[in-house]
């Protein structure tokens, strides 16, 4: 009897748990499931279970945190209703078939902390929306079709520890407003279409550990101040314009470097878009 009861309670616990799930929320993935033909997927959800059961799905306090289906073979695009899940903090869609844009709604997710598109085929601009999640310590979009510019709303994001545009088509300078992102720790614009002199305030980036510019067109001279990076190990900025052999010159560490700072210095490509046209 006492076995019985137990269970009876442990049952109670669970439905109770997952009965706070808003009717908004779990349309806000079916939605995300049919927009990505989720029949189709490598792990599919059954609809007609609970929530909590499907696949890559986290939930805490009866709200959904966390989205991760990287390699899930999704095809197709990101809903609109992907903003109604406004207590998401981390987001990983990496590796599958996205097409289309990111919906200005994912403006609405002000609890995201971890934004993870890339090596999709995601296309248009990246949106300005994406300054206002002011929490996001994560953005990954690299390897996708991004066009345009990089908006200078994104220099808001000051909690931004990673920050990967990398093999996209991204276009003009980099916006000197970058010395606000000072938790910066890796930073990746490479095999884009960038233009202009790399700017110094990037040498303000305390933090720094891994800056990776090659394959673009930079021109001018690499920012000597990048020496006083402590944190700095990778620094990536061949298949440029830029004005001097800053691979030979740096890797026999004219510059001043400390004995204990390793500076690895390539001409890397790097390219993991293995699709990318």
């Amino acid at each position: 009897m006492k076995s019985i009861k137990l269970l009876c309670v442990s049952l109670l616990v669970t439905v109770y748990s997952y009965a706070g799930i808003s009717p908004i929320e779990k349309e806000a993935l079916i939605a995300l499931y049919n927009a990505t033909n989720g029949s189709g997927w490598n792990t599919v959800w059954d609809l007609n279970k609970p929530v909590h059961t499907w696949y890559g799905i986290k939930i805490l306090n009866d709200k959904i945190v966390e989205i991760n289906l990287p390699f899930n073979n999704l095809r197709g695009t990101l809903p609109e209703e992907i903003g109604n899940l406004t207590a998401l903090e981390k987001m990983n869609l990496g590796f599958n078939k996205l097409t289309g844009t990111i919906p200005a709604t994912i403006k609405n997710l002000k609890e995201l902390r971890s934004l993870e598109l890339f090596m999709n085929r995601l296309q248009g601009s990246i949106p300005v929306e994406l300054g206002e999640l002011r929490k996001l310590e994560i953005l990954k979009l690299y390897s996708n079709h991004f066009t345009g510019t990089i908006p200078s709303e994104l220099m808001a994001l000051t909690n931004l520890r990673e920050l990967l545009l990398g093999s996209n088509y991204l276009t003009g300078t980099i916006p000197k407003g970058i010395q606000a992102l000072t938790k910066l720790q890796k930073l990746s614009f490479m095999d884009n279409r960038m233009e202009g002199e790399i700017p110094v305030e990037i040498a303000s980036l305390s933090q720094l550990e891994e800056l990776v510019l090659s394959s673009n067109r930079f021109t001018g001279d690499l920012p000597l101040e990048l020496v006083n990076l402590k944190k700095l190990c990778t620094l990536i900025v061949g298949d440029n314009n830029l004005n001097h052999d800053y691979d030979g010159l740096l890797g026999n560490n004219h510059i001043g470097m400390s004995p204990s700072q390793t500076l690895r210095i390539q001409h890397a490509t790097a390219v993991i878009d293995l699709e990318k046209e």
